[in-house]
C-alpha cells in the first residue's frame, strides 16, 4: 500500500510517502509559522523525489490531533484539498492511534499519549478518548500504563511519584511510518471509522469582541 502522509499536529511538520512500511521520501520542518505555505512545498518536493503523483497513491493519511490548532487545520486543509482534486481517500489518524503502531509490544500496559497543551495542561489520549487535564491532577491509572508523547516525561514522573506502575516510552511524536500503519488499518476496517474532523479538546482561545463583530459595509446608493 502506498500512502501520502501529512502531519503537523505537534511541534514538527512532516510530509512523507510511505510504501509498504518503507519511507520512500520525506520532508521535515520544525518551523511552526507559515505552515499553510510550507506544507504544499514539502509535498511537491516529496512527490518529485519519489517521481510520483498524488493519483499514484492509495490514500492520503493526515493526523487530526490532539495537538496544535494551527498545525492540525493546515494539515487537514491540505489533505482535504488533495483528496478532492485526486479522488483519493482521505484517512484521518489521531496522534494516539499512530503512537500505538509505533509501540506494538506493550503487553498488558495501556498506552497514554500525553501532549503538551501549554497553560499547565496536557491532552491525554487513551483508548477511551481524549481529555484535557491539569498536570497536577492526573487521574489514577487503571492498571499498568505506558506513556508516549511530547509531555510523556513530566506525566510519567508525576505518576511514578504517586507510586503507580508506569513506563516511559521513547515515542515523542508520531512518525510517518506509524501514521501510515494506522491509516492502513483504518482502510482495511481494522480500526473503527473516524470522521474527517480535527480533534479539539479545549475550547478555542479566540473570542468575539465584547461589542460583537463589525457591521457589514454599506454600499453607496
Amino acid at each position: 500500500m502506498r500512502l501520502l502522509v501529512v502531519d503537523a499536529a505537534l511541534a514538527c511538520a512532516n510530509v512523507a510517502l510511505v510504501e509498504d512500511d518503507r519511507v520512500v521520501a520525506a520532508r521535515f520542518s520544525a518551523e511552526r509559522t507559515g505552515l499553510a505555505g510550507q506544507l504544499p512545498v514539502m509535498l511537491v518536493e516529496v512527490l518529485g523525489e519519489a517521481g510520483l503523483r498524488v493519483e499514484d497513491c492509495d490514500g492520503i493519511a493526515v493526523t487530526v490531533g490532539p495537538g496544535s490548532f494551527t498545525g492540525i487545520r493546515a494539515a487537514l486543509a491540505l489533505g482535504e484539498g488533495l483528496a478532492l482534486a485526486s479522488g483519493k481517500t482521505l484517512v484521518p489518524v489521531s496522534v494516539g492511534e499512530a503512537m500505538h503502531q509505533a509501540l506494538p509490544h506493550l503487553g498488558v500496559r495501556r498506552l497514554w499519549t500525553a501532549i503538551d497543551s501549554r497553560r499547565g495542561h496536557v491532552f491525554v489520549e487513551t483508548d477511551e478518548g481524549c481529555a484535557s487535564l491539569a498536570v497536577g491532577e492526573l487521574p489514577r491509572p487503571e492498571g499498568p500504563v505506558a506513556v508516549a508523547g511530547d509531555a510523556a516525561i513530566e506525566v510519567t514522573a508525576r505518576l511514578a511519584a504517586r507510586g503507580y506502575n508506569v513506563m516511559l516510552t521513547d515515542a515523542r511524536r508520531p512518525t510517518p511510518r506509524a501514521i501510515a500503519a494506522a491509516a492502513g488499518l483504518r482502510m482495511r476496517g481494522e480500526l473503527p471509522v473516524r470522521g474527517v474532523a480535527p480533534v479539539y479538546v479545549d475550547p478555542p482561545e479566540a473570542r468575539l469582541p465584547a461589542g460583537g463583530l463589525r457591521p457589514a459595509p454599506v454600499s453607496p446608493p
